[in-house]
């Protein structure tokens, strides 16, 4: 099978051309503002370096969503429906947003009554005639998103799609995001990425219509798949509908690139880019998912994302003169303007590097005038903290492998206390394309059964997984499950358990994947 990965960063947008998981082509170029011509300049690039005729898919991963949360823009005002009442009044949609995030959605909210019990029995019945107004209302107001919640969906989800089936024919200009299709069972951080996703609905189907307009400018005929927060990608039509799966899919490439090219599933990822270096741990090919809450610009969400630590630890991390401080400042993107060894006057990590002898970089004649002690003492500040790092995010007191990835892996040092070796693999600098271009499709199922022994639960939850892997495009024989745990819920009646499932399998290869934007 025949491949393409593109990695679309904040400082560069990496490209791979892989055959049969071997890396063909690798290139770097930088990313711009214009999304369309950066993945088309990457292609085009690409194209020098090796042919691109019968390619199978094209797959990409993007920080464009996650960005757009963190800087306040491209977001659209959304109606924020919660069927809740008469319980859940106290805190309104939005209330422990940062100010300026709030400021940006400026949320129409809205809280009706319905909603279930813990047991999945309705509180009270569905009062359709409020959802009704405030369909109407978003409509008058122009809001063109918006998202729905109601307690305890996750159980059971009729009141939301009851809701979004309203709003449907009501005010069918507006695009519904529901709770229960992305979150967990914690009300507030299930709302949270609804409203998030809806938020970003617009800036996702623009993102997502700009790349596949570079497909078809580039005059490639492959389907486009998007890398998800898990590792593995979905139909570019679908990544349009829930950007919110595609956070933090920029480390989570890195990560499966790190399992890919050195052929090690479990151990510590390093990835070291230009701002910061983000660790995470490799489970089973995988990264390890992370159970808790997770702050995204400022807002407690509890869904799908995998566990990272980031530090302000990168190749273009500014240094103090006098190597008082490390960071977190750094040059991003202009590295190859303002670091000593490429004529300019800013001393960065990599500055450090090139004079240590660890990378050949640059005009190293330019960092002479360090000190071989200050040298050595940032050197050791730097790997102090990277082991720190690393040693947090262990489960075991027993040494672990590192995999160093990323254009900064020549700051990651060859020892460490509690690592039994770093492994450094070729085409690490284009990790995360390789990651993008090798991941596979997933269905995944994380949800409340009662009514069921615990074998029929675990077959009904399986039987759903390989379903869905199969909806998001995967190749039905070669569905494999990775993950199975049941949790026994013993406040709730009929035998109910927490069933997690997870199905991946490889793309399949049909051509005649059309998934349109919606």
């Amino acid at each position: 099978m025949k491949k393409i990965g593109l990695d679309v960063g904040g400082t560069n947008t990496d490209a791979v051309l892989i055959e049969e998981n071997r890396v063909i082509a690798a290139v770097k170029t930088p990313t711009t503002t214009d999304v369309t011509s950066g993945v088309l300049n990457a292609i085009v690039a690409l194209r020098k370096k090796a042919p691109l005729d019968g390619i199978d898919a094209l797959m990409l991963g993007t920080t464009h969503f996650t960005n757009a949360v963190i800087e306040r823009r491209g977001l659209s005002r959304v109606g924020a429906l919660r069927i809740c009442l008469p319980s859940c009044a106290s805190l309104t949609p939005g209330e422990d947003w940062p100010d300026d995030l709030r400021e940006a959605i400026d949320p129409m909210c809205f809280l009706i009554e319905g909603g279930h019990e813990y047991d999945g029995r309705p509180i009270v019945d569905l009062d359709v005639a409020a959802i009704e107004v405030a369909a109407r209302e978003m409509r008058t107001a122009g809001i063109t998103a918006a998202g729905i919640t109601s307690v305890f969906s996750p159980l059971n989800n009729a009141f939301e799609r009851q809701a979004r089936d309203i709003l449907g024919r009501v005010a069918p200009e507006i695009a519904v995001t529901c709770s229960f299709e992305l979150g967990r069972i914690g009300l507030l951080e299930r709302e949270n990425v609804a409203l998030l996703n809806a938020a970003l609905s617009r800036h996702g189907k623009d993102t997502v219509e700009a790349f596949e307009e570079a497909l078809a400018r580039s005059g490639l005929d492959a389907p486009l798949y998007l890398t998800q927060n898990d590792g593995t990608v979905m139909k570019a039509g679908r990544a349009a509908r829930y950007p919110v799966f595609c956070f933090a899919s920029g480390p989570t490439n890195s990560m499966r690139g790190a399992a890919s090219l050195s052929g090690i599933d479990n151990a510590i990822v390093v990835d070291v880019g230009g701002t910061t270096s983000d660790v995470g741990h490799l489970l089973n090919g995988f990264p390890r998912e992370a159970n808790n809450v997770v702050e995204i610009g400022g807002v407690r969400t509890l869904f799908q994302m995998p566990d990272l630590i980031s530090i302000g630890i990168g190749g273009g991390t500014v240094v103090a003169p006098d190597g008082s401080r490390i960071g977190p400042k750094s040059v991003g993107y202009r590295l190859p303007e303002e670091a000593l060894v490429f004529g300019g006057e800013t001393l960065t990590l990599t500055d450090i590097a090139a004079r240590a002898g660890t990378i050949a970089l640059g005009d190293v004649s330019r960092t002479t005038a360090l000190g071989t002690e200050l040298v050595d003492s940032v050197r050791r500040e730097v790997g102090r903290r990277i082991e720190e790092t690393v040693d947090r995010m262990k489960t075991s007191p027993d040494p672990v492998t590192v995999i160093a990835v990323g254009g900064g892996a020549f700051l990651v040092p060859e020892s460490m206390s509690g690592v039994s070796m770093v492994v450094h693999v070729e085409n690490g600098d284009v990790a995360n394309a390789v990651g993008a271009a090798s991941a596979m499709v997933s269905g995944e199922v994380d949800q409340i059964v009662t009514g069921m022994t615990r074998q029929e639960a675990l077959e009904h939850c399986e039987a759903l997984a390989r379903r869905r892997a199969v909806e998001s495009g995967a190749d039905p024989a070669t569905l494999r499950v990775v993950e199975r745990e049941d949790i026994p819920v013993s406040y709730l009646p009929g035998d109910a358990r927490r069933v997690r499932v997870r199905a991946i399998g490889s793309i399949s290869v049909q051509r005649a994947d059309s998934d349109p934007v919606v």
